[in-house]
């Protein structure tokens, strides 16, 4: 969600549900007493009501129709799962579940607890958590994350407690985290329309959560009041505060200030890296870290490109020079230090460092083969392939979503493409409602993304960019790579499965139909006396533990 780029593109009716097996990164960063893995603690009022603040947009609060950072950041507080990773960790266990697991290869079953409610005082049953995934694959929003549920057939419910889940492809062993990530919020039938997005205000209106907090009031991107719901049940145990408020800044300049001057308890997403810079030297606060699964890449869209297949002057040959071009030319190591001071690595493969299966397919393909830049290397492609230059790139970029640092970065990322006179680069930023229309409506030759998993397995940075019905919608169609997602997917040699996956990321590699750079880290700050923050490789943050 993972997070990520906002949208997803249709369901991947061909391919499984992922990956198998969850992967967990190291660290977790704690403010004290909030790192509990059984969520036992059921105070739930006795502490006082905190304040966060963040820049992270909200596209809906509809599981059907959001696949965004900021909106799933909403949903994790307000919604039950099925199944759900403990405060500390990235493995799954049974949320508002009394068990869920395999009772054959095709069939995963689920047992509900029983007596499970909605806040609104509606019964929690089998026949909603059917009505939750159904309705997301039937309304398969482009902004919504339908392609996550690809290896779902049917679902059956036998009884009021009990759900089957059939899946298409047998031993789908990462099927428990799909159902933690953005395609698994319970919601309310009463309430959720099933062929269409529900609007926010209905939702909250409805009161139809079941998860740790309700929403007692609220104003899209601007402010949310959440409240302690005494009537969960599930893993995560009672919030460790008597409610939070969440308050949404414009800019980052104005949430470092918030935070700095003790305006707001907690700021979460998306401070410059200039600005935890100074924030680190600030004894008001503490910076918190933890494990990130987030990259950063350029997209290419195979037909608009230059020489894209939809161009006039379309040549396949010529437009793979001029991405494997810009690939010899960019400096990672500069952008990570002088753009983000350290906060960001590079990144020279598709998977997430760190990640069983992770490669670095890039790194000797391109450049100097050592990480960093040639100008020969690039010229050498753009002649080899007949290419005149300078050759014109229509570069897209958005500065409201992925921190204010992306005009710093797409600048720096401007001068290192242009060096040499090998590109000319027109630079264009586009607010982020609009970036994700235009985006997936061949609007963009090329631009930016950034990706936040869904959870902690390779193929969660490798399926949903390259199967041939990607979220990224770019036209690009590989059916080797295609075979290669689908053998993964179901491979419970583990083994083999890392080598399945490295073959993956050499091929995507070769035919560069993303260009990633960089990785990032979590980073929250806090106020001195707030405790239990956890940021940890679910790359869920939970409002519920922390507490002053």
């Amino acid at each position: 969600m993972s997070m990520k780029a906002s949208t997803r593109g249709r369901t991947l009716l061909a391919l499984g549900a992922l990956s198998v097996s969850a992967i967990v990164l190291a660290g977790c960063a704690g403010g004290g007493g909030g790192t509990n893995n059984g969520g036992n603690n059921n105070n739930n009022g006795g502490n006082s009501p905190l304040l966060v603040g963040t820049t992270d947009k909200i596209t809906s609060i509809d599981p059907a129709g959001s696949y965004d950072n900021g909106s799933f950041a909403v949903m994790n507080q307000i919604y039950p799962f099925l199944v759900n990773s403990k405060y500390g960790t990235a493995d799954v266990t049974p949320d508002i579940a009394t068990s869920a697991e395999f009772t054959a290869p095709k069939d995963y079953t689920v047992k509900l607890k029983p007596g499970l409610k909605f806040a609104n005082g509606d019964a929690l049953t089998s026949s909603d958590v059917k009505f939750s995934f159904e309705r997301v694959i039937k309304i398969n929003d482009p902004n919504g994350p339908a392609a996550l549920l690809g290896n779902l057939d049917s679902i059956d419910t036998p009884d009021d407690t009990t759900v089957v889940f059939h899946l298409k492809n047998p031993n789908d062993q990462t099927w428990q985290q799909v159902l933690s990530s953005p395609a698994g919020p319970i919601v309310d039938e009463q309430v959720f329309s099933a062929d269409k997005v529900t609007p926010d205000d209905d939702i909250v209106k409805g009161k139809a959560f079941a998860g740790q907090y309700s929403i007692s009031s609220y104003k899209v991107n601007e402010l949310i009041n959440y409240v302690p719901n005494k009537d969960y049940q599930g893993v995560l145990g009672a919030a460790e505060n008597s409610g939070v408020t969440v308050k949404y800044y414009a800019d980052a300049s104005n949430l470092k200030l918030a935070i700095g001057n003790g305006d707001i308890d907690v700021a979460f997403r998306s401070l410059s890296a200039t600005d935890i810079d100074d924030l680190s030297k600030n004894d008001k606060v503490k910076v918190e870290k933890g494990p990130g699964g987030e990259i950063r890449y350029i997209v290419f869209n195979f037909n608009t490109m230059p020489f894209g297949a939809k161009t006039a002057n379309a040549d396949p040959a010529k437009a793979l020079a001029v991405r494997q071009a810009m690939a010899d030319l960019i400096d990672r190591q500069k952008l990570a230090s002088d753009v983000y001071k350290d906060t960001y690595t590079p990144l020279y493969s598709y998977v997430a460092d760190g990640l069983t299966g992770a490669n670095t397919a890039l790194k000797g393909l391109y450049g100097d083969g050592n990480g960093g830049p040639s100008m020969d290397k690039a010229k050498q492609a753009l002649q080899s392939a007949g290419v005149k230059t300078p050759v014109t790139l229509n570069l897209q970029y958005n500065g409201d979503h992925y921190g204010p640092s992306s005009g710093d970065e797409y600048a720096a990322l401007k001068t290192q493409l242009e060096n040499g006179g090998l590109f000319k680069v027109n630079l264009a930023q586009t607010e982020w409602v609009q970036y994700t229309k235009d985006r997936t409506a061949d609007v963009y030759p090329m631009y930016q993304l950034g990706w936040f998993p869904d959870f902690s397995d390779a193929d969660n940075y490798l399926t949903p960019f390259f199967s041939k019905d990607n979220f990224l919608v770019n036209h690009y169609d590989n059916a080797d790579v295609q075979a290669l997602l689908a053998k993964e997917q179901t491979e419970t040699n583990a083994s083999a499965r890392s080598d399945e996956l490295g073959q993956i990321q050499d091929l995507v590699a070769k035919d560069l139909s993303t260009l990633p750079y960089l990785q990032g880290t979590q980073v929250a700050v806090v106020g001195k006396d707030v405790q239990g923050t956890t940021l940890d490789a679910s790359f869920k943050f939970r409002y519920a533990p922390l507490h002053k």
